[in-house]
C-alpha cells in the first residue's frame, strides 16, 4: 500500500529504524517535548486565523483539537505515522476535523518546529537549573556567615599554608556560584529567540507574524536569521559548557571537603543519615556521598564534549546529526546538575567544622612565616627576599629545637638574622605575633582577604548579589510561566 504521508517513498520506515531509532526518539519526545510542539501548533492556529487563511470556527475546532493531544492520544497513533510527534499531531487533528481544512499546515516546515519546541524545553529546563544554583548558593553563604571566625588551615601545594576560615572559603563558592548564575542568565537571554518562522532553512512565503509568534510562546524576540533558526543548535553547546565548566569547580570543592572528612585531618563531619560504613572495618565513618557529588560532576563535562562532538563537522544546516543525536544526551545533562546540586546542598545544609582539631593543625603549624617576613622588612629594612630566607632560617631552627610556633624565641631569630649579615634591633619586637593563631586572621587589610571584617563585607555584598540575580531569573520564569512551563523545564498541556 502506498504511504499516505508523502509520494516519495511507498512503504513506512523498517522494523529496524522504528525499534532502534524512531521509536525511541518518539518516546523522549511524547515524554518531555509533546507540551511545547502543542503550544508551538496552537500558535500557529493563531497566526494562519490572523491571515485569515481559516475561518474562526477552524479556528476553534483546530485549537480544541491540539489541545487534546495528550501524550497517551499521540502515542496510540505512533505507528500510523512514522513515530514522528509532528505527523502524529496532523494526524490526530485531521481524523478529528469535522471536514477537512486545506489550508492548516500550508506554507509549513518541521525544520523549525522542531528546533523551536527543542529550544523551548532547554529553556524551560535552563531556569529550573538557575533555581537549584541560586539554592545552593544560598546554603554556601549561610554556612559562610556562620564560620567566619573559626580558625582553620589553608593549603597550598597540598601543604598547610596560611591561617584561613571555612567563612571564607565558603565565600569563594558562593562566588562562584553567583559567576555561574550570570553566565547562564547571559547564555539564556542569547538564545531567547524564536525559531518558529524560519521554514526549512530559508526562510516562508506567507507573511507570518514572527514577532507576534515569539511573544505568544514567550519570547524576547525572533531569531532574525532563518539559516541559523533551524541549523544551530548552539544553546546545547552554551549550557553543556556552563555546566561543565562549573562541574571542573564543584569537584575540586568536593575534593577538598573530602580530604577534610577523612581521619587524617578530621575538620567536617556529617550526621549519619548523610554517611556511610564499612562492611569489613566497624571503626570507619565514610562520606560516599562527598564520593558521588564528585563522580557525578564529572558527567557534566562529559555531557558537553557529547554536544560538541555530535555538532563538528556536520553541514550548517538542519540535520538529524545534530537536531536529535547531538542533543540525545541534552535531558541527561540538565538531570545530572539537578542531582549534584540536590546532593551538594545537603551536605552545606548539615554540614559541621570541628573548631578543636582545625585549631589544633593551626597551632602546630609555623603558619606566620609570611607575616615574620614582613616584620623583617617593615621593622629593620631587610630586603624582602632575605627577609623571607631569614624567616624560613627560623623556623628550622625552631623545629630543631623543638619549639613550638606560639613558643617565639628571640634569640633563634637573631641567629638566623646573623647568619644572613642583618643585626636586628629587638628581634622580640620583630617577631611579636606573627605565630599567634588569632591574630592571623585580623592581620589581613586587603579587602577580600580572610579577614572576618572582609569576608562580612563579601557575604553581604553576595547576599545583595543574590538578591537581584533571584529577581532575574523570576523575571524569566514569569515570562515562561505565561506561556504554560512551571519553571522547572516542564511544561503542561494548554
Amino acid at each position: 500500500m502506498k504511504h499516505t504521508l508523502s509520494g516519495r517513498i511507498s512503504s513506512g520506515p523498517s522494523f529496524l529504524l522504528r525499534t532502534e531509532l524512531l521509536d525511541p526518539q518518539f518516546a523522549y519526545e511524547a515524554e518531555h517535548l509533546l507540551p511545547y510542539y502543542v503550544k508551538i501548533e496552537r500558535t500557529l492556529v493563531a497566526e494562519y486565523a490572523r491571515m485569515r487563511l481559516i475561518s474562526p470556527e477552524q479556528t476553534r475546532e483546530l485549537d480544541g483539537l491540539l489541545a487534546g493531544a495528550t501524550r497517551e492520544v499521540i502515542t496510540g497513533q505512533q505507528q500510523a505515522n512514522m513515530s514522528d510527534i509532528a505527523f502524529a499531531l496532523e494526524r490526530h487533528v485531521e481524523a478529528g476535523l469535522s471536514a477537512p481544512v486545506p489550508t492548516w499546515h500550508l506554507d509549513r516546515s518541521r525544520n523549525d518546529l522542531q528546533a523551536c519546541a527543542q529550544l523551548m524545553f532547554g529553556r524551560g529546563r535552563l531556569i529550573g537549573a538557575a533555581e537549584s544554583l541560586l539554592e545552593f548558593q544560598e546554603a554556601a553563604r549561610q554556612l559562610a556567615e556562620a564560620t567566619t571566625d573559626l580558625p582553620m588551615p589553608g593549603y597550598t601545594h597540598h601543604q598547610a599554608a596560611q591561617i584561613i576560615t571555612p567563612g571564607f572559603y565558603l565565600a569563594a563558592l558562593s562566588e562562584h556560584v553567583q559567576h555561574t548564575l550570570r553566565r547562564l542568565l547571559a547564555t539564556y537571554d542569547g538564545f531567547d529567540a524564536c525559531p518558529l518562522g524560519a521554514g526549512a532553512m530559508s526562510g516562508q512565503e506567507l507573511p507570518w507574524d514572527r514577532d507576534r509568534m515569539a511573544s505568544l510562546l514567550g519570547f524576547r524576540r525572533a531569531q532574525p536569521n532563518a539559516l541559523m533558526s533551524v541549523a544551530s543548535r548552539g544553546w546545547a553547546l552554551e549550557i553543556t559548557a556552563e555546566f561543565g565548566v562549573f562541574g571542573v569547580a564543584l569537584s575540586r570543592f568536593a575534593t577538598d571537603l573530602l580530604a577534610w572528612g577523612s581521619s587524617e585531618y578530621g575538620f567536617i563531619d556529617l550526621p549519619d543519615e548523610l554517611s556511610g560504613i564499612s562492611s569489613a572495618m566497624p571503626q570507619k565513618k565514610n562520606f560516599p556521598i562527598l564520593e558521588r557529588i564528585r563522580g557525578r560532576s564529572a558527567h557534566l563535562s562529559s555531557f558537553h564534549i557529547d554536544v560538541t562532538l555530535g555538532q563538528r563537522n556536520t553541514p550548517y544546516s538542519n540535520t538529524v546529526e545534530v537536531s536529535k543525536e547531538a542533543g540525545a544526551h541534552v535531558y541527561e545533562a540538565f538531570e545530572a546538575l539537578r542531582s549534584t546540586l540536590l546532593l551538594f546542598t545537603e551536605v552545606l545544609r548539615h554540614l559541621t567544622f570541628r573548631a578543636d582539631r582545625m585549631a589544633e593543625v593551626c597551632e602546630r603549624e609555623f603558619l606566620g612565616g609570611f607575616a615574620l617576613a614582613n616584620s623583617l622588612t617593615l621593622a629593620d629594612e631587610v630586603p624582602w627576599r632575605r627577609a623571607q630566607v631569614i624567616a624560613g632560617r627560623y623556623i628550622v631552627a625552631a623545629v630543631v629545637a623543638g619549639r613550638k610556633p606560639a613558643d617565639g624565641d628571640p634569640e633563634l631569630l637573631r641567629a638566623a638574622a646573623e647568619a644572613e649579615g642583618h643585626v636586628l634591633r629587638d628581634p622580640a619586637r620583630t617577631l611579636g605575633d606573627a605565630f599567634d593563631v588569632g591574630r592571623a586572621l585580623r592581620r589581613m587589610k586587603s579587602s577580600g582577604s580572610a579577614h572576618p571584617d572582609a569576608v562580612g563585607a563579601a557575604l553581604r555584598a553576595q547576599r545583595d548579589e543574590h538578591q537581584r540575580l533571584v529577581r532575574e531569573w523570576a523575571a524569566r520564569a514569569a515570562t515562561a510561566r505565561a506561556t504554560g512551563e512551571d519553571g522547572n523545564g516542564h511544561a503542561s498541556a494548554p
